[in-house]
């Protein structure tokens, strides 16, 4: 039974047609990539997927439960964590304080809890500054902990984001470009990132990339978009030598 399943789903921005009849499955621990010309619509299949927009037609369905219309908290409450094209972070805010936070959406402890400083509510403050550190130890920044995220290179902000997403133990993760903006060791590194996370937690996980490096080395299935239509699915391999996605998409020399 796959993870997540989208069903035709369609979505109009008024008389636009952004999206056509668009399906998907993922498997639990799979990676799949989504790639695509600026404009194809990528991210607004993310964002239809994970609540942002509820989708004209077509059903969403997350371990076999029905996500339309959901708002986006409620949809991360259910097992899809996510990160931005463009980061999201909160400029004074430190880079545990933002695993911190992203984690107190499992809170057990409640309002009493919190007022009084109950045992309940110390035992979980220390699970969630045990489980942060744990995180960022995985992303390869807890040495920044007590940094404020505005004064982190860029490549090390992408990786406080992954880490505030998984703090909220999504059993799926999508990634909105996660190596953009990159150089070429920001880049190898954040590939070995979303290979040991997806490995050490074992979670499925969904991207979007420009980078043809990294869905050819990561994915095991990749769709192609153009127009809000998927051209092309397969394998690395079959998606680097379709004639549809070399026109389309990739050019006459692929660079991998």
């Amino acid at each position: 039974m796959p993870l997540l399943e989208v069903q035709q789903m369609t979505h109009f921005f008024g008389g636009l047609r952004a999206v056509h009849d668009y399906s998907l499955q993922v498997e639990p621990k799979q990676i799949r990539g989504l790639i695509g010309p600026n404009g194809a619509g990528k991210t607004t299949i993310f964002n239809l997927i994970t609540g942002v927009y509820d989708p004209t037609e077509g059903d969403i369905v997350l371990e076999n439960k029905t996500i339309n219309g959901l708002q986006p908290f409620q949809i991360a409450s259910r097992g899809l964590g996510r990160t931005f094209q463009n980061l999201r972070l909160w400029r004074h805010m430190t880079v545990l304080e933002h695993v911190r936070l992203a984690r107190y959406s499992k809170i057990n402890y409640g309002l009493v809890g919190a007022f009084f400083n109950t045992p309940k509510r110390q035992k979980e403050e220390r699970e969630i500054e045990h489980l942060a550190y744990d995180l960022l130890d995985l992303v390869g920044v807890r040495h920044l902990a007590d940094q404020v995220v505005t004064n982190l290179p860029y490549g090390a902000q992408r990786r406080v984001e992954m880490a505030r997403a998984l703090a909220t133990e999504p059993k799926i993760l999508f990634l909105d470009e996660p190596t953009a903006g990159m150089n070429p060791e920001e880049l190898v590194q954040m590939m070995e990132i979303i290979r040991r996370v997806h490995e050490e937690i074992g979670l499925a996980i969904f991207l979007i990339e420009h980078r043809m490096r990294v869905v050819m080395e990561l994915c095991s299935i990749i769709q192609t978009l153009v127009f809000g239509e998927v051209i092309a699915e397969g394998t690395p391999e079959e998606i680097q030598s379709n004639p549809k996605v070399i026109d389309a998409y990739l050019g006459k020399e692929v660079e991998v």
